[in-house]
């Protein structure tokens, strides 16, 4: 294994492109591959060479990376016959970076090659942390195998070993259920706060230096304050991660009450608005229903532009 491994990288949308676009820039050589001709251009812009497919990438690659929507679109580029695990050369080292079904992984990695590694590690931090390399990464596999995933994965933020195979999808759902839930809150916060007298800004203000911080009010509330509430990231996508996470919860043998009224918080804004619309409409059905505005004047510069 040399110094700088061959990366094929697949899946250059809003979190891979970024993610795949800094290892070109840290210097590896990279061969990446997207349905998308637009996203691939602008990966090749940067130093990594086109594939011819998904294939390709894996029998190229020594270190192969894959950051898909859903779990079935990593089924579709890596299961069958033709399919990118079975190209996968003896050596070489799978490191999946999407939020998936650990069954899938499972089957995935027991299909594989002989001498073929695979770590599963989901990415959390959103498009700004993946184009600044902020992103915190989940990582589950042996630890020989994290050993030579952690030099690839650091390029792109901090990285945990969260333990063996599958546990870095478990730690990255527990941590989208604490967020779900928190996304879900933050709009019935702030309603409660104005329609009972408080200006938006300063109760934000009082939220971010208080017992009610977190992730979202600090990194999110600006997507509702701005209006376009983060078309980065969907409902739909949002609902994928907690039918997996009901997945996980049945494990539980107990009532996770505050996961269940997030999940429906989410299923009915989907129902209002489409299952395309952005994440954060969760908090506009809020809005709407109440009849009260959630616009704060401020130079609220997208987490994409960031």
């Amino acid at each position: 294994m040399t110094a700088f491994p061959r990366i094929g990288f697949v899946g250059l949308g809003t979190m891979g492109g970024p993610m795949c676009q800094r290892l070109a820039k840290a210097g590896y050589p990279v061969t990446a591959f997207d349905l998308s001709p637009a996203a691939l251009e602008r990966t090749v812009a940067v130093g990594a060479t086109a594939g011819s497919s998904a294939a390709d990438c894996a029998a190229q690659a020594d270190v192969f990376l894959t950051s898909l929507p859903r779990p079935d679109h990593v089924e579709a580029v890596m299961a069958g016959e033709n399919g990118a695990l079975k190209g996968l050369k003896p050596g070489s080292l799978w490191i999946d970076l999407t939020t998936n079904r650990n069954e899938l992984v499972f089957q995935l990695a027991s299909e594989a090659p002989d001498g073929v590694k695979v770590v599963d590690s989901p990415v959390t931090g959103a498009v700004d942390g993946a184009r600044n390399g902020k992103l915190t990464l989940f990582a589950g596999g042996d630890q020989l195998s994290f050993d030579r995933a952690a030099p690839v994965l650091g390029h792109l933020g901090m990285v945990i070993h969260c333990g063996g195979l599958g546990t870095g999808n478990v730690v990255k759902l527990v941590t989208n259920q604490l967020w779900f839930i928190a996304a879900a809150a933050i709009g019935e916060g702030f309603a409660t706060g104005i329609a009972n007298g408080v200006e938006l800004g300063t109760l934000w203000h009082a939220i971010r230096n208080s017992v009610g911080d977190s992730f979202v009010a600090q990194h999110d509330a600006p997507s509702i304050f701005a209006g376009h509430y983060d078309p980065s990231f969907s409902l739909d996508l949002c609902l994928k991660d907690l039918r997996l996470i009901q997945e996980l919860n049945r494990n539980v043998r107990a009532a996770l009450p505050m996961t269940m009224a997030a999940q429906g918080a989410f299923a009915l804004a989907a129902s209002r608005y489409g299952a395309g619309a952005a994440e954060l409409h969760v908090a506009r059905r809020i809005e709407d229903d109440a009849g009260i505005s959630m616009r704060l004047e401020g130079d609220w510069v997208p987490p994409w532009q960031q």
